[in-house]
């Protein structure tokens, strides 16, 4: 009988690392626990998540101890918005390469009428329970890994708009790509609509997004930069995608609550969104970098 062959190092170190980059798969009882959560800070703060309210701030607390707990860097970026305070949340999962960033993000706030669990704590949901796969997996990635909850998009991306307008020259350029959720979990889903950033001529990740839906028979129609947070980053030449699952029967009302979720919808959203994240987050950028000096987060 021959002998077995001897494992090198290198196939080790091989196997170790497809290891770590294996895509994990969650399901929707793995993300319905944080729109339950976001709905009784609703229900106890007078019916919404708004901007400026307690609502908003329990929902940025309630996110920020989950990613402190998985090892994630968090900060808190203040803004002021119509006169009241606003917050952006920022998550960086320690390693990959500061000069090429993968941004994911989602708004974290309703308006005043309801308490915006589709619009928008499905994608919030969404985003958090991707980076808890990535901290759950360990994950060494190439590129660094942030995540981001904004404020008051419902008062016109003004959250994220203070992110971008507050990055430095490098900052800006050190973001490879943003990826951004809006609505994951509609009940009335018929396809997919997937951000299409003709503006910066993004078409990588536009395309990992549709082959992932493609690949599962699902539809999709692509949309402008100008339907979510992703304007104000396409706006200021950062590359970005995402998607929504369409807009809800009971968008911007009291009606946009737990039941307005379907939760495979909201399972399906979310591992397209972990499938993604995993593909860039584990490719070597093609580019060299292109500053010298590590990145603030």
């Amino acid at each position: 009988m021959p002998s077995p062959r001897p494992v090198s190092l290198t196939a080790l170190a091989l196997g170790a690392a497809l290891l770590l980059s294996a895509v994990p798969a969650v399901a929707a009882a793995e993300v319905m626990p944080h729109l339950q959560a976001l709905q009784r800070i609703a229900d106890r703060n007078g019916g919404n998540r708004a901007h400026g309210t307690r609502g908003y701030a329990e929902s940025v607390a309630y996110v920020k101890q989950a990613l402190d707990r998985a090892g994630f860097r968090t900060q808190l970026r203040h803004f002021s918005h119509d006169g009241k305070d606003g917050y952006n949340l920022i998550a960086d999962w320690p390693g990959g390469d500061p000069n090429h960033v993968l941004l994911s993000g989602a708004h974290l706030d309703s308006v005043p009428m309801g308490p915006g669990i589709n619009d928008n704590g499905s994608g919030s949901a969404a985003v958090l329970t991707t980076a808890l796969q990535v901290a759950k997996a360990k994950l060494k990635p190439e590129r660094h890994l942030r995540f981001a909850w904004w404020g008051a998009e419902e008062l016109g991306m003004a959250g994220s708009a203070d992110y971008v307008k507050n990055l430095s020259t490098a900052d800006r350029k050190a973001i490879d790509l943003y990826l951004n959720l809006d609505q994951a979990g509609s009940r009335n889903l018929q396809q997919y609509l997937v951000v299409k950033d003709a503006k910066n001529g993004e078409t990588a990740a536009f395309q990992a997004f549709e082959n992932w839906f493609g690949a599962r028979g699902l539809a999709t129609f692509d949309i402008p930069l100008d339907s979510s947070d992703t304007q104000s980053f396409g706006d200021a030449g950062i590359p970005s995608s995402g998607f929504s699952s369409g807009v809800s029967d009971c968008l911007h009302s009291a009606c946009d609550n737990l039941a307005n979720v379907d939760p495979a919808t909201q399972a399906t959203s979310t591992n397209a969104l972990i499938g993604v994240v995993w593909q860039f987050a584990t490719k070597t950028p093609a580019t060299p970098a292109t500053t010298s000096s590590p990145v603030r987060s």
